[in-house]
């Protein structure tokens, strides 16, 4: 049976936060185009936008100049803007990043440079007692508190977004999930499992998890596969959650776009710990829930990229493997930072599920990978801190798909 047809001018695959943010940015640019985005679950923000930390990051981690550190810091400025017009929970927490061991020192105070070339105001360096201060509970040698860092409540952003869009009159559609996509020398044709087909005349994909998918449906080579990285969480009881008063995160592990096992009051007053970084053995495979795919697996067996850096760093990803099933090893990670954590103190938590994208010689994408084509742009990855910079990250895209639509 033949399903509904429908049309715009610009089409966005992929209902997340980048997605409606880009949207929203297009919708603020040109009142005269009419813009549909298709989520293929049954609401927004299903996956890496509504799975993560919720955390409001800062830009310190980035190397000044770059894009991550200016879409970052401007960014924040614009969600907590956003959040404070329509009344989104959103509460700039301050954290603290903490060296547990001698051979981090030097990275801490890397972190503090950058950060202050990148205009952050009010870091400062702390011995032990310092960060006592901040987080009586804490343990470590040094720390860098960063005020700017913050908790926010994406799944409301996105849902706001998605609202405002209808209530200008453009498309916000779920249930849409694109199986093919045709495109003839005016438009391309975007079909759904259900049958129901969309035409546009510009296509921007925004679909995270299948962005690799979504390209290479269109015609393009996206040069790059995404791995599905599985973020696990705990949760402090009521009686252990006192323990944290803002935010603790390790130092960074340079080699890895991970920023290990932390610690995070969200806000609803609830404290996460965690996530670590495993293997999915599929987009959707949630810890407890989406199952093992067989398709995915056989995509990751005959990616190239993900076979070399195995090789690289199979120790790690078995420590990690290993203290994913091992509640008592987890408490025992968390201890680095807070040391009066026990593994009965901890209760299982949600899970989420990052699109690492891995080129074929193993390399792991830590920036934001955007692929343009004949009336077309793909936004192959976009990590941490996507979610905070959302609003910058929708600007610059909506700013280039304006300059290149007829």
């Amino acid at each position: 049976m033949p399903g509904v047809t429908d049309a715009s001018d610009v089409v966005i695959v992929g209902g997340g936060l980048v997605g409606l943010a880009t949207a929203h940015a297009l919708a603020a640019s040109n009142a005269d185009l009419r813009i549909a985005v298709l989520e293929a679950e049954p609401g927004v923000a299903r996956h890496q936008s509504g799975r993560n930390s919720g955390v409001l990051h800062s830009g310190v981690y980035y190397r000044p100049g770059s894009r991550k550190a200016e879409l970052c810091v401007d960014g924040a400025e614009e969600m907590v803007r956003f959040c404070a017009e329509h009344s989104i929970g959103l509460e700039r927490t301050g954290k603290v990043i903490v060296a547990t061991s001698p051979s981090e020192i030097d990275t801490l105070h890397e972190l503090e440079t950058r950060g202050r070339a990148n205009g952050l105001a009010g870091l400062e360096l702390l011995d032990e007692r310092g960060l006592r201060e901040h987080e009586p509970h804490a343990t470590g040698l040094m720390a860098l508190f960063v005020p700017q860092a913050g908790v926010v409540d994406f799944v409301a952003v996105a849902e706001r977004m998605a609202s405002l869009l209808r209530d200008r009159g453009h498309e916000a559609r779920t249930g849409f999930d694109v199986v093919s996509i045709d495109r003839t020398a005016s438009e391309y044709r975007l079909t759904a499992r259900s049958g129901d087909e969309w035409k546009a005349g510009y296509l921007i994909n925004c679909a995270g998890l299948h962005s690799d998918r979504i390209a290479a449906l269109a015609g393009v080579d996206p040069e790059l596969r995404i791995v599905p990285f599985r973020g696990e969480y705990y949760v402090l009881s009521a009686e252990r959650s006192p323990l944290v008063r803002h935010l603790i995160y390790p130092v960074p592990d340079p080699r890895f776009p991970f920023l290990g096992v932390h610690f995070t009051r969200r806000i609803d007053g609830t404290v996460e710990v965690g996530p670590n970084a495993v293997v999915a053995l599929g987009r959707h495979n949630y810890r407890g829930e989406g199952g093992v795919s067989v398709s995915d697996l056989a995509e990751m067996a005959t990616a190239p990229g993900l076979w070399r850096l195995g090789a690289r760093y199979w120790r790690t990803g078995g420590s990690e493997m290993i203290r994913s099933r091992s509640r008592r090893l987890y408490a025992a990670e968390a201890r680095k930072l807070l040391p009066e954590v026990q593994a009965g103190d901890l209760r299982r938590g949600g899970s989420g599920i990052r699109a690492q994208a891995i080129l074929r010689d193993g390399t792991l994408v830590d920036d934001f990978a955007i692929k343009q084509s004949d009336r077309a742009m793909h936004v192959l990855n976009a990590p941490s801190p996507a979610a905070t910079a959302c609003l910058a990250i929708g600007r610059t895209i909506a700013q280039r798909a304006l300059a290149a639509i007829p």
